[in-house]
């Protein structure tokens, strides 16, 4: 999620702050590789598959991108070229691009070719597939009448001119098309693997092939811990210093810590008062993130939350001040808005997104229990309500359950409503709150890009994210105009993205809370390993002194 058509993350401080270490360069030429290096880091939940179609989640989208490549890659807040030959501009006023691809392999010794991203996409875009994020291919030629199963999937606008050109027709310029390259999402897939493993596909290491630069090793597809070795038919292998990458799924801070300092963990991601302690300690790493952390209302299963009031109330009765200082404590910041910060400047001004919003929109974020409880009343009257009784679903690690108790205690002091804390595991959580089974959740989205369209297009209507089912046609009329009418008009476009992220403040359509800085543990021998806008790592060019 960085760089692109306009102005993207605040590449200097921001950049500064994701560097793991000085960047000895994509080939780490002043580093010296050992024979055998391992690097030792942790997940705090499982992979939940490893179908690129179907990823959602962020740990299983980091095994993706150390495992697949798409046309493109992140290098540091750069995108570079990945399979494609070249970042390529597009022709016929923004609406075709011709891809170049490299020669290169998949783990099996099969050519990578423009079929496989014909097929993947056609596959991804597919309704039967049921991906979650088909919706990113809107702006593709047929594609939102493909996904409402209109059309067939192989209408959508894509081909292969030949082996090694790659096409791709869309309905208007999208302006941020080239960065969604590096999403899991336009990964190519190997037509011959998927027909042969069928629903077993993505389910274990057995059932797949890679071409990026590592392959999943020791996955069953429910373990606790996988392996990455380095792939030998990468195309760009040579630049890949560090030969295995062990993974444990480590929920607890205190452990990962305990991992860390006996030497057990070379990367420990740390919250609460580990993380506070580790401040101090030379390897810590804070981490700013291009995510956010939001509460989430089911308008759908419990009505009274259509009630615009009842949703302010909530937010005011949240200090976010005090909870990402006592709660939290690990460097995260507290949010006014859904869209992070540090992900795009007004073209115009150059001022970041979230600064450049009304001041007004403040009023709806700050904590004022007095009028939360006002709001509150209010609403529950509107809405035929005397009380409310509800569950607030949440992960089931440390950190989760710390913040679910403060959520539960802070809105316990709204006359009526009454909530009770459920934790699960995080897979559990996606897949509820995925089928509507919950009544509030505290949920999360992290950029895939770098544009505020990538939270904001999340809450529109019909989008399959949109869990909650917020709804508001101005909103939605917003959006549309920022990726159609005025798409090639910065200036329009930024307008649009402000006033429905304004809209969305104002009627707390969810409740955002905080950005994350991801507190980090980090072994100083790595060299080289850089953090992308689209909280990954990437460790292409990496090397352990």
């Amino acid at each position: 999620m960085k760089h692109r058509y306009f102005a993207i993350i605040g590449t200097v401080g921001l950049a500064a702050a994701l560097l793991l270490t000085a960047c000895q360069g994509k080939s780490g030429a002043n580093a010296k590789s050992s024979a055998d290096t391992t690097w030792s880091r942790m997940e705090k939940d499982v992979i939940t598959t490893m179908d690129p179609s179907l990823i959602t989640d962020s740990v299983s989208g980091q095994a993706a991108a150390d495992t697949y490549e798409g046309l493109y890659r992140y290098y540091g807040a750069e995108l570079e070229p990945g399979v494609a030959k070249s970042v390529v501009k597009p022709t016929q006023n923004g609406t075709v691009y011709t891809f170049k691809l490299r020669n290169s392999k998949w783990s099996n010794g099969d050519p990578v070719t423009a079929k496989d991203f014909v097929f993947a996409w056609r596959r991804t875009v597919d309704p039967a597939t049921k991906s979650q994020y088909a919706y990113l291919y809107t702006g593709i030629k047929n594609a939102d009448q493909i996904m409402a199963g209109k059309k067939k999937a192989d209408t959508l606008g894509v081909k292969a001119l030949d082996d090694h050109t790659f096409q791709v027709t869309l309905e208007h310029a999208i302006p941020y098309f080239g960065t969604m390259m590096v999403s899991n999402a336009f990964f190519p897939e190997n037509q011959k693997i998927v027909d042969q493993a069928g629903k077993k596909f993505g389910t274990q290491s057995k059932y797949l092939v890679f071409n990026g630069p590592y392959k999943l090793t020791k996955w069953n597809g429910t373990g606790n811990s996988w392996t990455e070795v380095k792939n030998p038919d990468y195309w760009n292998a040579k630049d890949i210093h560090v030969n295995k990458i062990n993974v444990q799924v480590v929920k607890d801070a205190s452990t990962a810590m305990n991992l860390f300092q006996a030497g057990k963990l070379d990367d420990a991601q740390l919250d609460g008062d580990q993380a506070a302690q580790a401040k101090s300690q030379k390897d810590y790493k804070g981490m700013k993130q291009s995510r956010t952390t939001y509460l989430e209302f089911n308008q759908k299963k419990i009505p009274a939350f259509r009630n615009t009031k009842l949703r302010q109330a909530v937010s005011l009765a949240i200090d976010r001040q005090e909870f990402v200082k006592k709660v939290l404590d690990d460097g995260s910041i507290s949010t006014d808005t859904v869209t992070s910060s540090g992900l795009a400047k007004d073209p115009t001004t150059g001022k970041d997104f979230t600064k450049s919003l009304t001041a007004s929109t403040a009023q709806y974020t700050a904590f004022n229990l007095a009028k939360a409880k006002k709001l509150w009343q209010e609403g529950l009257q509107e809405t035929g309500q005397k009380s409310l009784d509800i569950t607030l679903l949440s992960d089931d690690t440390s950190a989760a359950k710390r913040s679910a108790e403060y959520f539960q205690n802070a809105l316990g002091e709204l006359p009526g409503l009454k909530i009770s804390v459920q934790p699960v595991p995080f897979k559990t959580r996606i897949a509820r709150s995925m089928a509507g089974n919950f009544d509030m959740v505290i949920s999360g989205w992290g950029a895939d890009f770098p544009d505020p369209i990538s939270f904001l297009d999340l809450f529109t209507t019909d989008n399959t994210y949109n869990f909650g089912h917020y709804s508001n046609k101005q909103y939605d009329a917003l959006i549309a105009a920022s990726k159609t009418t005025d798409a090639t008009n910065e200036t329009k476009r930024w307008a649009d993205l402000r006033q429905a992220q304004e809209l969305l403040t104002k009627e707390e359509g969810i409740v955002p809370v905080y950005q994350m800085v991801q507190s980090h543990l980090v072994n100083p021998k790595m060299q080289g390993m850089t953090y992308s806008p689209n909280n990954l790592y990437n460790f292409i060019g990496a090397k352990i002194k």
